[in-house]
């Protein structure tokens, strides 16, 4: 049976089977496959059944798709291929399909996007490739006892009814002293549209990233050279936050707690 692996950085977040129907991709609730990140359209892509293959087909999205590194507007999938939105990767695995897969692709120049009304922030196709490179062979699912102790820790414990998350500002030049993380994205930095605004010449427009989800609070990097620490412990990918974490972005540290 095909399958995607939803993955972060190293992380493997979600397995999902494929169907002969349609798997939609984007940032909105309303996709089979949901990736709440900026840098992800509202509805990216989508995978379908042709005949006697899957198809990727991307939605004229502002930041496009790759597989294996090539930006493409449709494209035949093979057992191994990594396409990549945004920044996370849906590794393709197909246990029927037995050739190793090819480099290749619909190549399409990595052109500029035109704004759309569910705003999508843009990456560069560097950047895309760089994400990828590496990653040789299909990644394999970790067991349940080598899932990352803080993704377990924040399944098995949702956050408490009726109370939404909170940031309260420890050390740091920042326009409050405390935010409520009423937002699905909540963006840490400097830029306009950031909910956790920082201070201060030298601070990223985007330095972090908090997504609120059913199973509890989300944080990671906005960019892979900005360091975010949690309990003083650089994190890597995404990490699951819990009541009393210290959570240290660009020079600001703040307590995550929760308030009715």
């Amino acid at each position: 049976m095909a399958k995607l692996y939803l993955k972060f950085e190293q992380a493997v977040l979600k397995e999902i089977p494929l169907t002969k129907g349609v798997t939609t991709i984007g940032r909105l609730p309303d996709n089979v496959v949901q990736i709440d990140n900026l840098a992800v359209s509202g509805h990216h892509a989508k995978i379908y059944w042709d005949t006697d293959k899957y198809i990727v087909e991307d939605n004229n999205s502002l930041n496009g798709t790759y597989v294996n590194t090539v930006r493409i507007s449709r494209h035949s999938l093979k057992d191994g291929d990594a396409v990549l939105i945004g920044r996370h990767v849906l590794a393709f695995n197909d246990d029927q399909q037995q050739a190793w897969p090819a480099q290749g692709g619909t190549a399409q120049p990595a052109t500029p996007g035109v704004s759309k009304a569910d705003t999508t922030f843009t990456i560069d196709s560097k950047r895309a490739k760089e994400m990828l490179a590496g990653m040789g062979a299909p990644p394999v699912p970790p067991a349940p006892a080598q899932a990352a102790p803080e993704l377990l820790r924040q399944f098995s414990t949702p956050p408490p009814a009726n109370k939404v998350g909170m940031l309260t500002v420890l050390t740091g030049k920042t326009d409050q002293s405390q935010y409520l993380l009423t937002s699905k994205m909540n963006v840490i930095g400097k830029s306009d549209m950031a909910s956790i605004k920082l201070k201060g010449w030298f601070a990223p427009k985007m330095a972090a990233l908090i997504s609120k989800r059913e199973t509890g609070y989300f944080i990671a990097a906005s960019e892979k050279n900005i360091k975010v620490k949690v309990n003083d412990e650089e994190i890597a990918g995404q990490r699951a936050l819990a009541e009393g974490d210290i959570v240290e972005v660009a020079g600001t540290k703040m307590t995550f707690g929760f308030q009715e």
